[in-house]
């Protein structure tokens, strides 16, 4: 059997040296290591867009962009070499700034969107995008392949693809929220009708929680007048027939402790304990990502340390805030306020032996896994997510139990609500109260807690996740 998976980011991504020298390196996340397991039975092509100019001359190296056609190690990759200014508008201004924007419900909306003259030039380099992806899809497809479109970058590639490719076997599948029909309606109204009917090319359309499913099911309703079965969760529109499933992405947790295992976080969970000491430690492990919510969640910690003074000099708070669309305005800003935030509360707090806040705003994958290791609590508090990983990575991490805040508003929180401390994510005082109690909880209560957390992270693991969206499609 013939699979092909198509996403924005590729399973490996290039740097240059001084000299010219391509170097590589391989990708993570769930997509990359759930494939590793499930393409050893299968005929597996990743196509993928050239993110650099790195990637832009490795791309170069083959007449269709076959990485492995080049020499490269990689497996079969095709990386597109999409133009620099087009690639710019679509992933920029399109996916990230309008779409993203849309489904987390971020909008500003007495000043944003603005869709003028120059938003429909954007559109129109995201229409160019999807139907790079969609050539190429067509050209590298064997008759009756299986193709696993994945995410909001290309969700205009299903109903082009189809086209093309009637024979196909298309899946696409949302890494995000999905936006209800009133929110969604921010949105030109043909672009959001074009959006919905290229998912709708898909045999089969996935989403990370049933919310986020029964919101895409909302849309189609309401926006387009499509026929909705919400019992077997299927979409009938012009003429065809589109099922859409719930896949709650899981943790392969072996190969995580495996990760954890490695000497890198050794030594900065040594380093962790030297800075904290005995004192208790509250971690968050986020993107610089408006969504993420690490404003308040900062302003509860400092409302902690103003409501229970007890505290001060036990507990230390590690934010680890790693940067992310450092091209958006919006991002670059959000930054900043979170770099302001934690200096506040240093100014405010801190004395000679306390630093009361740790701020990092650099990548470090590592000391993320030594904190997950040493953490008494996790906190995860986003505005909105498809599901956040971190907070089922840091429970099966933890080495004496730790105990989970987490927002309502998290894709996870349908999983993990029972044994997590649950947060209104704009209620700072409600979260403030929460870390209060996270503190505070019995040590074999966090150790229970933790335990099913493990269990409930681990259900689903990437492997079966993707297995589980193949199989749908026979």
């Amino acid at each position: 059997m013939q699979v092909l998976v198509a996403s924005n980011r590729g399973p490996v991504s290039f740097s240059q040296t001084d000299d010219g020298t391509l170097t590589m390196r391989r990708g993570g996340g769930g997509l990359v290591s759930g494939l590793a397991s499930v393409a050893a039975g299968t005929d597996l092509v990743w196509v993928c867009a050239a993110l650099s100019e790195a990637d832009r001359i490795a791309a170069r190296q083959d007449p269709h962009g076959r990485l492995d056609a080049a020499g490269h190690e990689t497996g079969a990759v095709r990386m597109l070499d999409i133009p620099e200014s087009t690639f710019e508008r679509a992933y920029n201004s399109i996916a990230n700034s309008t779409l993203w924007f849309v489904h987390h419900m971020l909008y500003y909306t007495p000043t944003a969107p603005h869709f003028d003259a120059r938003a429909r030039r954007d559109w129109q380099s995201y229409e160019a995008y999807n139907a790079a992806f969609a050539d190429a899809l067509a050209q590298d497809a064997r008759p009756g392949a299986k193709v696993a479109v994945q995410d909001y970058h290309l969700t205009l590639v299903p109903a082009m693809l189809r086209e093309r490719r009637p024979d196909l076997r298309i899946s696409h599948f949302s890494h995000t929220p999905w936006a209800p029909p009133e929110y969604y309606r921010l949105l030109p109204d043909d672009i959001g009708v074009q959006i919905l009917e290229g998912i709708l090319g898909a045999d089969h359309a996935g989403f990370l929680c049933e919310r986020w499913a029964e919101a895409f099911l909302d849309c189609c309703e309401e926006i387009l007048g499509a026929k909705v079965d919400r019992l077997d969760r299927r979409v009938t529109h012009q003429g065809r027939v589109t099922g859409v499933g719930v896949h709650s992405l899981g943790v392969d947790g072996g190969a995580l402790r495996d990760r954890a295992a490695e000497e890198d976080v050794a030594d900065r969970k040594i380093q962790l304990r030297d800075q904290v000491g005995d004192r208790q430690m509250i971690i968050r492990i986020d993107r610089t990502e408006l969504s993420k919510n690490i404003v308040r969640g900062l302003a509860a910690y400092w409302e902690l340390l103003l409501d229970h003074p007890e505290w001060h000099g036990r507990v230390v708070h590690v934010a680890f805030a790693y940067p992310s669309r450092t091209d958006v305005p919006e991002y670059r800003e959000y930054t900043t306020a979170v770099e302001r935030m934690a200096a506040e509360i240093n100014d405010e707090f801190g004395t000679d032996d306390w630093t009361p806040l740790i701020l990092q705003v650099k990548d470090d994958y590592a000391r993320s896994l030594a904190a997950y290791a040493v953490a008494d609590v996790l906190v995860v508090n986003p505005i909105r997510d498809g599901m956040n990983l971190v907070a089922k990575e840091g429970p099966i991490l933890s080495e004496k139990g730790c105990a989970l805040v987490l927002s309502r508003e998290a894709g996870a929180a349908s999983e993990l609500q029972e044994d997590a401390l649950m947060v209104n994510p704009y209620d700072v005082s409600q979260t403030a109260r929460a870390l209060n109690r996270a503190l505070l909880m019995p040590p074999e209560e966090r150790r229970k807690r933790t335990a099913r957390l493990v269990e409930a992270a681990t259900a689903l693991p990437p492997q079966r996740w993707f297995a589980d969206q193949l199989a749908a499609l026979d």
